[in-house]
């Protein structure tokens, strides 16, 4: 074939005898190149119709929403899989990579395309998410993942499968040293769910994400049971049961607002300082509404997010793990202009007792904290562990093991207050002086001992009590006595334990002006403190 049989006739200009052909010139090709990015960009529209009618964006519409506006960069937009000479698959091979900002600051991103393949991962789909990773973790900026995919591309076999394990490997590498955020916007099955649960933040969209390791099918073949892809793993059942879910919402668009909330209290590494700013909000406010909102009572319950929202910047808090182990409160806000996380016992939930899951809820907070260099406030107010043979056959030594081990490997600046009852191991696991809280400090309704005045007399007057003529009235008085010896105020900051007994409406101004003089404590260096794995 000849060069002319090559080109379109109409290319070629008037018939000519031995006419040379018209080769196109750049401003042809730059003008096809145009077209071919636009019908790439713009993609299959039965299929973007599809996407839509079950409530769902594009990948390109959602990177919209995450990025600042035009200010995404796209990385091998033309990539397909390639047999022998020959292209057969379609362009993107179905995950759009690149990066751009969110609030001016540098971020990575991948969005699977579901209108491709399904989302399906294969060779060249894996390829594509190592390179954006890979130039994430050597940029020292934050990865967004943005998951749609049916799974495995089955026909691709084993090279898809190693396309996930590439991921993995990956995901482990950069724990602990830039934020890593998961969001699951539509089906994320089999290994693939593994990626999320490696990443720092999960966010997932109500009725339309879900994740599981073996689908409905699967699991009616080999047990018999039906349930929905919701029903196994909706947004609602990682929010509440597995606690996989750091947010859920009722929508794409509140998600990824939030997603680029999140990225505004997050460091792009772990060398570099979270954000900080003027507030606007006085450090100096007092909060006299606090001694309205806890009870001297320590058995009357309140809720822990309203002494939160009083002390933090303009009330301000995010909530991670809102729904799942609901007796612990773990936040990330701003206190004066700084990033905080706050961890508090919630005596509206179980009577804010630590068990097995709000210890692994606040290990795995506390954890992540400390590896991006956010300061942890605590607020304590905690009768003790949640005693029960089920606990105990569960492991809740092991697990409230991870929360002390957490804090007690923390090098982050670390201030307690201790705001009513703080009793027995679970005031040590709360991130006691004895276990390297830099400050703490109490309010005047503070009760630090190793158990309740009542419990306490129970067993140290067992046989006193049991041989007394008026036990009821003896009790009342032995009680009375050990509450005024061993749990008054003070007791524990004679002793040096507490720092100091403070107002309760000064608590926003000594919390903030204790971490302002803990700001320049430095860790011992190395390259980086430790990864962020999946306790």
């Amino acid at each position: 074939m000849t060069v002319s049989e090559q080109i379109p006739v109409a290319a070629l200009g008037p018939a000519a005898p031995d006419a040379a052909p018209v080769p196109p010139t750049t401003r042809d090709r730059a003008r096809r190149l145009l077209e071919l990015r636009s019908r790439t960009v713009r993609g299959d529209e039965p299929a973007t119709e599809r996407q839509h009618r079950k409530g769902k964006l594009t990948a390109r519409e959602r990177l919209d929403l995450l990025l600042d506006p035009g200010s995404f960069t796209e990385f091998d937009l033309f990539r397909r899989r390639v047999s022998g000479s020959a292209a057969d698959g379609p362009p993107t091979d179905g995950v759009v990579t690149g990066t751009g900002t969110v609030h001016g600051r540098r971020v990575y991103v991948y969005a699977q395309d579901f209108r491709v393949l399904g989302g399906s991962l294969g060779e060249v789909h894996g390829a594509k998410i190592h390179k954006v990773m890979d130039l994430a973790l050597a940029a020292g900026a934050p990865l967004i993942a943005l998951n749609d995919s049916g799974g495995a591309r089955i026909q691709e076999g084993v090279t898809a499968l190693a396309g996930y394990g590439g991921i993995f490997r990956r995901n482990v590498r950069a724990s602990g040293v830039i934020p890593q955020i998961s969001v699951v916007l539509g089906p994320c099955a089999g290994g693939a769910a593994y990626s999320p649960a490696l990443t720092d933040f999960i966010f997932m969209v109500r009725k339309t994400s879900n994740m599981f390791l073996t689908g409905p099918e699967v699991i009616k073949t080999v047990t018999g049971e039906t349930v929905t892809h919701e029903e196994l793993g909706g947004a609602r059942v990682h929010a509440e049961s597995s606690g996989l879910a750091s947010f859920v919402y009722d929508d794409e668009e509140s998600c990824l607002e939030d997603v680029r909330y999140l990225l505004s209290l997050l460091p792009s590494n772990n060398h570099e300082p979270p954000p900080s700013g003027d507030a606007g909000d006085p450090v100096e406010r007092r909060c006299p509404r606090l001694a309205d909102i806890v009870p001297a009572n320590p058995k009357v319950p309140y809720d822990v997010r309203d002494v939160i929202a009083e002390i933090v910047d303009h009330g301000e808090f995010m909530e991670v793990h809102e729904h799942w182990a609901a007796n612990l409160v773990c936040a990330l806000a701003r206190m004066g202009g700084r990033t905080v996380g706050v961890l508090a016992n919630q005596p509206l939930v179980r009577a804010g007792v630590l068990d097995i899951e709000a210890s692994q809820k606040g290990a795995r907070f506390v954890q992540m904290c400390d590896a991006f260099g956010i300061p942890l406030v605590t607020l304590v107010d905690v009768p003790g562990f949640l005693p029960g043979v089920d606990q105990e056959h569960h492991g809740v030594i092991r697990h409230g093991a991870k929360l002390l081990y957490s804090y007690c490997n923390a090098t982050v600046p670390r201030v307690q207050v201790i705001l009513r009852k703080a009793y027995g191991g679970a005031y040590i696991v709360m991130d006691s002086r004895s276990i390297g809280a830099d400050l703490s400090f109490a309010w005047p309704t503070n009760e630090i001992a190793v158990m309740g005045a009542e419990a306490a007399v129970g067993v140290l007057h067992r046989r006193e009590l049991a041989s007394a003529d008026d036990p009821e009235g003896l009790r009342a008085r032995l009680v009375a006595e050990y509450a005024e010896e061993l749990m008054h105020p003070y007791y524990a900051a004679e002793r040096g334990l507490v720092d100091d007994v403070i107002d309760p409406a000064d608590t926003r101004f000594m919390v903030i002006r204790a971490l302002e003089a803990l700001s320049e404590k430095r860790p011992e260096l190395m390259p980086r403190r430790h990864g962020n794995p999946p306790l």
